[in-house]
């Protein structure tokens, strides 16, 4: 082997112990982690758009035959309206204060319209309408796309944060992409169980709960995937 060839192949060699080097330490790993976290982040908002784009419809069938309701339909409407009004982009998604708001916002969503379910048994001609019907069972597929892409969502988030806070990954997070933890969705008190949609159409049902759910599997129903 000539000294040329020696020296091209020894330049190679370092270059590409170079390349592996900056591989394990986050080079690679930690954008990945955090693309994955954003795109689990857009099914979450997707799942929302959906519940916020039926409320309209539902309160609007709703007032035909619970006109009386008007209080809780007002608090519907309203709830609808400061849920969509704050507009949280991936960047905010490490910003504990406005991931705050933007989930509470949701959640009185949530319990608003808990509020309504929950008076729907004492409108037997409202539970016979076919629209009714069928808006109430979109929207409980919808609630179980919501609890289904915040739990992959948080799952992505722990996978990501746990990344740029352990070696060698925090190398890269620190030096080169100045990464910041994401903020997951945390329960809120008596938010156990995903909100139940389904009513019995004798007007027997039980009062459902008014939380959401935010991580717990065992609430995960067969709902159409969001990955």
């Amino acid at each position: 082997m000539s000294a040329s060839t020696a020296t091209r192949f020894g330049r190679f060699a370092l270059a590409a112990l170079f390349a592996a080097s900056l591989s394990a330490c986050g080079i690679n790993s930690v954008p990945t982690q955090e693309e994955n976290a954003k795109a689990k982040w857009a099914d979450v908002e997707s799942a929302y758009q959906r519940r916020a784009d039926l409320v309209p419809n539902l309160v609007a069938t709703a007032k035909g035959a619970a006109a009386s309701e008007t209080q809780i339909l007002t608090n519907v409407t309203q709830a609808r309206a400061n849920a969509t009004a704050i507009n949280i982009t991936t960047d905010d998604l490490s910003d504990p204060s406005m991931f705050e708001k933007f989930q509470g916002a949701q959640n009185q969503l949530t319990q608003a319209l808990g509020q309504l379910r929950s008076v729907v048994e004492n409108y037997p001609q409202l539970q016979s309408q076919a629209r009714f019907a069928d808006l109430m069972t979109q929207l409980e597929g919808t609630e179980n796309q919501i609890n289904v892409a915040r739990i992959r969502y948080n799952e992505a988030v722990q996978g990501y944060n746990t990344t740029i806070r352990t070696f060698p990954d925090i190398i890269g997070a620190k030096l080169i992409h100045g990464a910041k933890p994401m903020v997951s969705f945390k329960s809120d008190a008596g938010a156990a169980t995903a909100p139940s949609v389904n009513f019995d159409m004798g007007g027997n049902a039980p009062a459902p709960a008014a939380g959401a759910n935010d991580n717990a599997p065992a609430a995960e129903a067969p709902a159409a995937a969001v990955n």
